[in-house]
C-alpha cells in the first residue's frame, strides 16, 4: 500500500523559506498572491492491504519520528 504523508509547520510557526518564496513572486510581479505554505511530502510503501492497520502504522510513525509535533502538523493519504 503506498501512503503519502504531508508534513506543514503549524500556523503561526515562523516559515522563512515560504516567506522568501512569497518575497520573490511579489517581486516579479504576482501582486495577488495572499500567501505561501511550504511542505514536505513523505511516500512510504508498505506491505500492508488493511487500510486501518496500515493508518495506525503510518500514526505512529509520523509521532515518532516523520514530525516535530511542537511545530508541524501531517496529512495521511492512503
Amino acid at each position: 500500500m503506498r501512503v503519502e504523508v504531508q508534513v506543514m509547520l503549524k500556523n503561526g510557526v515562523l516559515d522563512p523559506q515560504a516567506k522568501a518564496i512569497a518575497s520573490a513572486l511579489h517581486s516579479m510581479g504576482f501582486d495577488t498572491l495572499k500567501d505561501v505554505k511550504m511542505s514536505k511530502s513523505i511516500f512510504l510503501d508498505l506491505d500492508e492491504s488493511e487500510k486501518q492497520i496500515a493508518l495506525q502504522k503510518v500514526e505512529k510513525m509520523c509521532q515518532e519520528l516523520l514530525a516535530n509535533t511542537v511545530i508541524e502538523d501531517y496529512v495521511i493519504k492512503l
